[in-house]
Order: structure tokens, then C-alpha cells, then sequence
């Protein structure tokens, strides 16, 4: 009981140092961007997504690299069914999200099709291999080159191009790396303190994975969505959601494959399947009526409930 109570605290403490780390890489790194000129919705979609995800980067290539390999797999599909049931259900309660076109038309089913194209790599057998990681890689590179067009044709030049966070690039530096320092050593405190409760309570790593890393590694994407919501901005949400799903599957499973082959176990690939269904139900809801409402965001959090319920009980 003792050690359970001493890897709670570590779990904790790799809690905070993810989120506050992934809060200094994300204002470090936009106050660069925005000095350097670059648009604010490049910001939104690239800088903002992807130092979001960087606890799940952090904590699957910690994993595979470590040998565990269930909280690979099972930390980044659990975190996309999370960013989509969870974080913009609760966001859209908060305040209802409006989804552009170019979104519902593009950014949404290129998600929705990247999810689904995680379930055959489960199906080919029970590693993802390197070249598979490869692909994955390559897809995510087409994808921002076109992000990055798409990006600079649609935005207009920003008035705000001040630095808000340090001064001057050297303190804009230091916070981005520091950030970084604290999302590595908070990933390295999550594995082990996972990995140590579930030997401790006889609970599979996979479960520990779906659930408590996953949620962990999900609250920055939480903060930002919802703090976007309640300062009028809601919008964002979305682009950081479907970035970070993006960034998830495509670049940190992508990167971990070819590092070292990683371990995809059958089990998963329902979990993959609910991570699909989860991009189609946001997408149905974008076409119907191009927001997703307060109504769309408590079936969101229904739909997360029945899943937690079924991998609580029948699994």
C-alpha cells in the first residue's frame, strides 16, 4: 500500500510537470513563431497542436523505447478518442464550436481517414514495423506542406506581432526548452508510475493506458480548448483537436515505429475502431449544422462514458 501511495505521488508530480511544460513549449514556441512573422492560424494548427500532443510524444517514444509497449499504442489512441468524447464535449458545453468549411471539408475526414487507416496496421500483425512508421511520416509531411499553403493563401496579416511571453528571443528560447525538459521528465515519471500501479493492483498496462495516461497526457489539450471557449474563441478548439489527433497517429506512432518496431496488440484495434467512430460522429455533426452544439457535446461525453464502461467491464 505504501509503494501504491509513493507512485500516485510521482503519478502526480509527471501530471504537472506535463501540463506545465507543455504550457512553457507552447507560449515559448508561439511568441517565436508570432516574432518571426508567421501567421496566427499556421500558430493555431502547427505550434499550438503539436505542443499539445508533445506529452503523448513524450510518453509513447519513453514507452517503446522502455519496452512497454502497451502504453505505446494504447496512450495515442486513447488520448484521440479522449481529445474528441471528452475534451470538445466538455468545450462545447462550455460554449458552442464553430467549424468552418475548409475544416468540415478537409481537416475532419483527412482525420477521419487517418484513424481508419490505423486499424490495418493492427490487422497485418502485431508490430507496427519501420517502414509502416515510415509511411506514416511521409503522410504527415504531405499533410503539413499542404496546411502550410492552404495556410499562408487563406490568412491575412496579423496586427498582433509583439511579443507576449519573456523578452526578447533568448527568454522565448529558454521557456521552449524548458518546457521541453519538463514534458520529457514527466513522461518518464508517468511510465514508471504506471507501470508500477498496475503490477502493484494486478491491472493490465493497456487499461492503465486507455484511462489514466491517456487523461493525463490529454489535459493540455483540455486547457487550451476550453480556455479558447470561454475567452470567446471556440474555433480553436477544433484545429488543436484535430491537429493533435493528426500529430498523434501520423508523427509520434510514425516516429516510435521507426526508432523500434512497436507492439500493437489485437485488443487495440477495437479501441482504433471507437477512435474512427468518434472523428465520424464530429464529422456528422460539422455537416449537419457546421458547429458542434452544447446537444453535441453531451453525446460526446455519452459516447466516452459507454466506452469507459465497456473497457471497465467487458474487457
Amino acid at each position: 500500500m505504501q509503494m501504491i501511495i509513493i507512485n500516485m505521488g510521482i503519478l502526480v508530480a509527471g501530471f504537472v510537470l506535463l501540463i506545465e511544460g507543455a504550457d512553457f513549449f507552447v507560449k515559448g514556441a508561439s511568441t517565436i513563431a508570432r516574432k518571426f512573422g508567421v501567421p496566427q492560424i499556421v500558430i493555431g494548427l502547427t505550434v499550438v497542436a503539436m505542443g499539445t500532443s508533445a506529452p503523448e510524444a513524450a510518453v509513447s517514444i519513453a514507452a517503446a523505447i522502455s519496452g512497454n509497449a502497451d502504453i505505446t499504442i494504447g496512450n495515442v489512441v486513447g488520448s484521440n478518442i479522449m481529445n474528441i468524447f471528452v475534451i470538445l464535449g466538455i468545450t462545447a458545453l462550455v460554449a458552442p464550436i464553430a467549424i468552418d468549411r475548409s475544416t468540415v471539408k478537409v481537416d475532419i475526414p483527412f482525420m477521419l481517414g487517418v484513424s481508419i487507416l490505423l486499424i490495418p496496421l493492427g490487422l497485418t500483425g502485431e508490430i507496427v514495423l519501420r517502414w509502416e512508421g515510415l509511411l506514416l511520416l511521409t503522410i504527415f509531411a504531405a499533410y503539413m506542406i499542404y496546411l502550410f499553403r492552404q495556410a499562408f493563401k487563406a490568412s491575412n496579416k496579423s496586427d498582433d506581432t509583439r511579443p507576449t511571453y519573456g523578452q526578447g528571443s533568448r527568454w522565448m528560447f529558454l521557456w521552449t526548452v524548458v518546457g521541453l525538459a519538463m514534458i520529457v521528465l514527466g513522461s518518464k515519471c508517468i511510465i514508471y508510475s504506471a507501470s508500477e500501479i498496475a503490477l502493484e493492483l494486478g491491472v493490465s498496462q493497456r487499461m492503465i493506458a486507455l484511462t489514466i495516461v491517456a487523461f493525463g497526457t490529454s489535459l493540455p489539450e483540455l486547457v487550451t480548448s476550453v480556455t479558447a471557449a470561454r475567452r470567446g474563441n471556440p474555433g480553436l478548439a477544433i484545429g488543436n483537436i484535430v491537429g493533435s489527433n493528426l500529430f498523434n497517429i501520423l508523427f509520434v506512432t510514425g516516429l516510435t515505429a521507426v526508432i523500434t518496431p512497436i507492439a500493437f496488440q489485437h485488443a487495440f484495434i477495437i479501441d482504433s475502431a471507437i477512435a474512427a467512430f468518434a472523428a465520424l460522429l464530429l464529422w456528422l455533426f460539422a455537416l449537419k449544422s457546421g458547429r458542434l452544439g452544447r446537444i453535441g457535446g453531451a453525446v460526446m461525453l455519452v459516447c466516452y462514458a459507454a466506452y469507459f464502461a465497456f473497457i471497465l467491464f467487458l474487457k
